[in-house]
C-alpha cells in the first residue's frame, strides 16, 4: 500500500471548505450578538427582509432566504408568538399567508440591525476594510447580483 496523500491536500484549500467554515463562524458572532434581544441570524434575515418590502407571502420570504417551507414555517411561528411579525391570508389567494412586521418587530429590527453589524465588523476585523468590501463584491458577481 502507498502511503501517499491522495492529490487535492488539505481541505483548507477547498473553496466550499472554506466559505461553509466562515459561515458557520459568521454565524455564530452575529446568533451571539442577536441572542439577547431574543432572535438568531435566521430571524434576523426575516425581519431585514420584511422592513425593507411590502407584505410577503411566507412561500416569497423563504425563497429569497433559500430557506426550506417546514423551517420558515416554525420561524414565523416563533416570531408570531413574540408579536413581532403577524400573518392574515392573501387577499388575492387565501391559500397563502402574508406576513408583515409588527411595530415592536419594527423597533426590534432597529436593534438588531446595530448589533448584527457590529458583529460583521467584528468578523471582518483580521482584514482590512478594503479587503471586507472586495469580498462583499466578490461574493455578490459570484451569486449574479
Amino acid at each position: 500500500m502507498s502511503s501517499e496523500n491522495p492529490a487535492g491536500g488539505s481541505p483548507h484549500d477547498i473553496l466550499g471548505y472554506l466559505l461553509k467554515h466562515a459561515n458557520w463562524r459568521l454565524v455564530e458572532i452575529t446568533d451571539a450578538a442577536l441572542q439577547p434581544l431574543g432572535i438568531d441570524s435566521k430571524a434576523y434575515g426575516v425581519l431585514r427582509i420584511l422592513v425593507w418590502q411590502k407584505p410577503m407571502s411566507q412561500q416569497q420570504v423563504a425563497q429569497t432566504l433559500g430557506v426550506d417551507r417546514t423551517t420558515m414555517v416554525a420561524l414565523f411561528d416563533a416570531l408570531e408568538a413574540q408579536q413581532i411579525v403577524t400573518r392574515r391570508p392573501d387577499p388575492q389567494d387565501r391559500r397563502r399567508n402574508v406576513v408583515e412586521l409588527t411595530d415592536s418587530g419594527r423597533k426590534l429590527f432597529r436593534r438588531a440591525d446595530q448589533a448584527y453589524q457590529a458583529a460583521e465588523r467584528e468578523f471582518l476585523a483580521p482584514v482590512d476594510a478594503a479587503v471586507g468590501e472586495q469580498l462583499r463584491q466578490t461574493l455578490r458577481t459570484l451569486l449574479g447580483e
